[in-house]
C-alpha cells in the first residue's frame, strides 16, 4: 500500500514538535543557520541527537561538510527568529544577539536551551539526510517552548 504525500503530511502535521535553529560555520568561517523542526534525542549514553535536513535546504551543503553544529531550542517568544531562519537570505544573523559557543558556532540569545554537537554520523534517507551529533555541551534555561503544529507555530498552554 502506498501512502500519498498529502495524507502523509496531514497525519504527521498533527505531531507537534519543538522548533530549533541549527547553526554551523561554513568553510570560510561564516555563520550559517536554519530553522529545523525535525530534531530529536537518540541516546543518553552516549548523548546523541539527530536532525533531518532536506537535500534542497539552504543549510544542506554546509551541514554536509560540517564537523560541529549547535541546535538552539527556541522559546515561545521567538517565532520571528524561527521565521527569519526558515526564509532564504544571507542576512539571517544581521542584528541578532548571539554568542560563540565552545565549538565555535552561534548560540542565540534567550533560547530555551541548546546543545553543541560534534557530527558522528550522516545517513542518506529518501530526500533528506539524517545527521547525528554527539552532544558536547548542553544548557537548559527556564521558559516555554515554541512549537510547530499543522504547518504553523504554536505555544504550549499549561
Amino acid at each position: 500500500m502506498t501512502v500519498d504525500q498529502h495524507s502523509f503530511r496531514a497525519v504527521l502535521g498533527r505531531f507537534a514538535s519543538g522548533v530549533t535553529v541549527v547553526t554551523t560555520r561554513d568553510k570560510r568561517n561564516r555563520d550559517q543557520g536554519m530553522t529545523v523542526s525535525a530534531f530529536c534525542s537518540v541516546s543518553l549514553d552516549p548523548p546523541l541527537v539527530l536532525m533531518c535536513i532536506e537535500h534542497t535546504a539552504s543549510l544542506y551543503n554546509h551541514l554536509e561538510k560540517a564537523t560541529h553544529f549547535t541546535a538552539n531550542i527556541l522559546s515561545e517568544g521567538q517565532e520571528a527568529i524561527a521565521r527569519r531562519f526558515a526564509e532564504g537570505g544571507a542576512s539571517r544573523f544581521a542584528g541578532l544577539g548571539y554568542e560563540r559557543g565552545q565549538n565555535g558556532t552561534a548560540v542565540l540569545d534567550d533560547v530555551l536551551g541548546y546543545v553543541e554537537c560534534e557530527v558522528v554520523g550522516r545517513h542518506e534517507s529518501g530526500d533528506h539526510d539524517i545527521i547525528v551529533g554527539e552532544v558536547q555541551t548542553a544548557v537548559a534555561n527556564e521558559g516555554k517552548p515554541l512549537l510547530y503544529y499543522r504547518g504553523g507555530y504554536a505555544q504550549l498552554e499549561r
